[in-house]
């Protein structure tokens, strides 16, 4: 009988081990990403502008699951050749080094969906819930709905994330400075090539393929986390889908989350060899397919935006005591608080 994954973590370890110096499946795509993205803009989009949008929104979608899978260590064991492949923003809008260290930080299991530990989490503390304003709340509510992550959920998280990195930025934090600096000498050769090598408006490359771009990503991301009291039943399985290659598999999200250095390829089959096991362990929260994720919840919000645990106001010494600083792709905030309850 083959070892159960619980007690066969060292899968893990494993892959560490028996990596290759150079995964060239990724290392071929990320050519093939940029290239296609140059190609779409030079030859396809002044001749068939539609067809050329639609590509284009594609690739930004593409490179999206890349940068995923370079900072998570892939296609080499050098970090900065990894940045380096997937460094120029034709999605506009992250900083490689801001998604890298948010999303490592997101990937502590036990703290999934918290509002203030997990920089993904789309959920809010009750007491920040009421103080928002009606119509912001109504937006929340609205992106908590499958049609309205993917129209409004682009505008709604850049918000957000923009402020909440500008707040960081003024505060001084060098890190975050320099993950901008970078991503901003990104984009003066990336803006160029749009403008003047394309031909295309800036204003409609945001608003099409920089939009359909990440709203394509959020049919992933909708419900790829969910309140559990068990952390492994706070992540996903899609089983299949047309869109797995465009998400590098990512739909076997709880899989990546308990194999986070096993490269995209590979998941598919670690799935199929324990499909029984992995749907036990994450307890069956697991959907055929996104279209049936759609069907529930099209126009539905799958979760609440108060957060199902996290009611209390903040207060020295309760559970869920936020970090001093935060730190948030969603732009939720955190509250400083004391280290000790105050006395009676």
């Amino acid at each position: 009988m083959a070892p159960s994954i619980r007690d066969d973590m060292t899968l893990r370890d494993n892959s560490r081990r028996g990596r290759p110096a150079i995964e060239w499946p990724t290392l071929a795509l990320i050519f093939a990403c940029y290239g296609g993205w140059l190609a779409t803009g030079i030859f396809l989009w002044p001749e068939w502008p539609v067809p050329a949008l639609a590509l284009l929104s594609i690739f930004i979608a593409l490179q999206s699951s890349l940068m995923h899978e370079c900072l998570h260590g892939h296609p080499t064991r050098n970090a900065l050749i990894n940045e380096a492949l997937v460094g120029l923003p034709i999605g506009l809008v992250y900083p490689y080094r801001r998604f890298k260290a948010l999303h490592l930080r997101h990937h502590a299991d036990e703290r999934l969906t918290d509002p203030f530990e997990d920089p993904e989490s789309y959920y809010k503390a009750l007491w920040q819930y009421e103080e928002l304003p009606g119509a912001i709340k109504l937006l929340l509510r609205i992106n908590n709905t499958m049609v309205g992550r993917f129209v409004l959920g682009p505008l709604i998280m850049n918000v957000a994330f923009f402020a909440s990195e500008a707040k960081l930025i003024a505060a001084g934090d060098r890190a975050v400075r320099k993950a901008w600096l970078l991503h901003l000498i990104g984009l003066a050769v990336v803006l160029p090539v749009i403008a003047y090598g394309f031909g295309m408006p800036l204003w409609l490359y945001v608003l099409v393929p920089a939009w359909l771009g990440q709203s394509l990503i959020s049919v992933r991301t909708f419900a790829e986390h969910q309140w559990s009291e068990r952390p492994d039943g706070r992540t996903i399985i899609v089983e299949r889908s047309p869109l797995a290659f465009l998400f590098l598999n990512n739909n076997l999200h709880f899989v990546h989350h308990k194999l986070p250095t096993v490269p995209w390829y590979k998941l598919p089959a670690l799935y199929r060899e324990r499909r029984e096991e992995w749907l036990r362990m994450n307890g069956g929260y697991a959907y055929p397919n996104y279209f049936s994720l759609l069907k529930a919840f099209a126009f539905r919000a799958k979760e609440p935006v108060p957060h199902p645990v996290l009611h209390r106001e903040p207060h020295p010494g309760r559970a869920f005591r936020p970090r001093a600083r935060g730190r948030s792709l969603t732009g939720n905030g955190t509250v400083p608080v004391p280290a000790e309850p105050p006395k009676e």
